[in-house]
């Protein structure tokens, strides 16, 4: 084939591809070409001013990683919940809430007491307890009067009642026990720091990072090396089908959700352990991100949610002093929110089924 052949086929190849171009397209490839810029001159700046040292670059992915793992858990609510129901449980973050309200309960009775202070692991361990009990009950009660009696509707009647929910629970809270901020019982191993290979980890880090590893893992087994995760497994799949093989989908979806309250409940507290503080509203914003974490590592898919939500912690926590200190921004790390929900509409934008996408089955009529 000669050349002259070859340029007029790829001229022909450019012109239709212009052809088809459009201002959305245009617009979209100038968003990528704006963040491009923003993360490699943001990052090499921030690299030439040698502000940080490794210390501190340590330090931020640390707490990216404690984060992270508290969005991971959270998550994983809202991807079992849309695996098996397609519903986004916009009031899965105030379940978060009712837990950590819980827990703070417990922990400052426990403090006032002594008990917490002499017996801490066991302090603990009961305060996750009763907020897993109080989260998942929460969650159980949502179910039943938000969620199922419109679990075979059509339309934005679900959304609707899911937001409505979320409402509910934070007002409740609110009139119940107030607006002022409360603050968890601050105890000197809050502080307390440990020595690994020279670099000083907080222990409340290792902490939160060990109990949210443990309970994702206990979950990760349940859904893929139990008789109900597989139940659970094949009503994502085809509910319809499942039925009709004898799976109770009732069962199942009511097992869901005390999943997803339980780690919710988990989540409150280490959420809690590590801001030192609850308030009604608390749940909103770490519920959004975990939703963009569930998004992100693809929603529906188990696996994703927890590594979607290790990145966006570790992505909110470095990403500020990283790309914008590089700019002159006065206290970047104020913008971390600004990073999070930025990927978050990255995602939705150019990959929507998520970094692990999801296998989308097909309607039936």
């Amino acid at each position: 084939m000669s050349e002259a052949v070859l340029a007029v086929r790829s001229q022909s190849r450019l012109r239709r591809f212009l052809l088809r171009l459009t201002f959305v397209d245009v617009a979209l490839w100038g968003l990528r070409a704006l963040v491009l810029v923003v993360v490699i001159g943001g990052t090499i700046g921030t690299l030439i001013k040698s502000r940080y040292g490794v210390t501190q670059w340590l330090d931020f992915v640390l707490f990216g990683l404690t984060i992270g793992s508290i969005y991971a858990q959270v998550a994983l609510g809202y991807t079992m919940v849309y695996g098996v129901l397609r519903l986004i449980n916009f009031a899965h973050g105030d379940i978060m809430m009712t837990g950590a309200f819980a827990g703070y309960f417990v922990a400052n009775g426990f403090d006032r007491s002594g008990f917490l202070a002499a017996n801490p692991v066991f302090a603990i361990l009961i305060t996750m307890a009763v907020s897993v009990v109080v989260s998942t009950s929460i969650a159980l009660i949502v179910e039943r009067i938000a969620y199922r009696p419109f679990r075979h509707v059509r339309g934005f009647a679900p959304l609707i009642s899911a937001i409505g929910a979320s409402f509910f629970l934070e007002q409740t809270f609110r009139g119940l026990f107030g607006s002022s901020v409360k603050s968890y019982p601050d105890l000197h191993w809050h502080q307390a720091q440990l020595n690994l290979f020279g670099y000083m980890v907080p222990k409340i880090d290792l902490l939160v990072i060990g109990c949210a590893v443990v309970s994702m893992s206990i979950l990760y087994g349940i859904v893929n090396h139990t008789k109900m995760g597989t139940a659970i497994r094949a009503v994502s799949e085809d509910k319809e089908a499942a039925a009709l093989m004898g799976i109770d989908v009732n069962k199942v979806v009511i097992f869901t959700f005390t999943l997803g309250g339980a780690m919710a409940g988990i989540a409150g507290v280490l959420y809690a352990f590590v801001f030192k503080q609850v308030y009604f509203f608390m749940g909103f914003t770490p519920g959004v991100k975990a939703f963009g974490a569930a998004v992100l590592g693809g929603i529906g898919n188990v696996p994703g949610a927890m590594v979607g939500g290790i990145f966006l912690g570790l992505f909110e926590s470095v990403g500020p002093s990283l790309f914008f200190d590089g700019f002159g921004i006065a206290a970047p790390y104020q913008l971390r929110d600004l990073i999070a929900f930025t990927l978050l509409i990255m995602v939705l934008i150019f990959r929507p089924n998520g970094l692990f996408g999801e296998r989308l089955v097909k309607e039936r009529a």
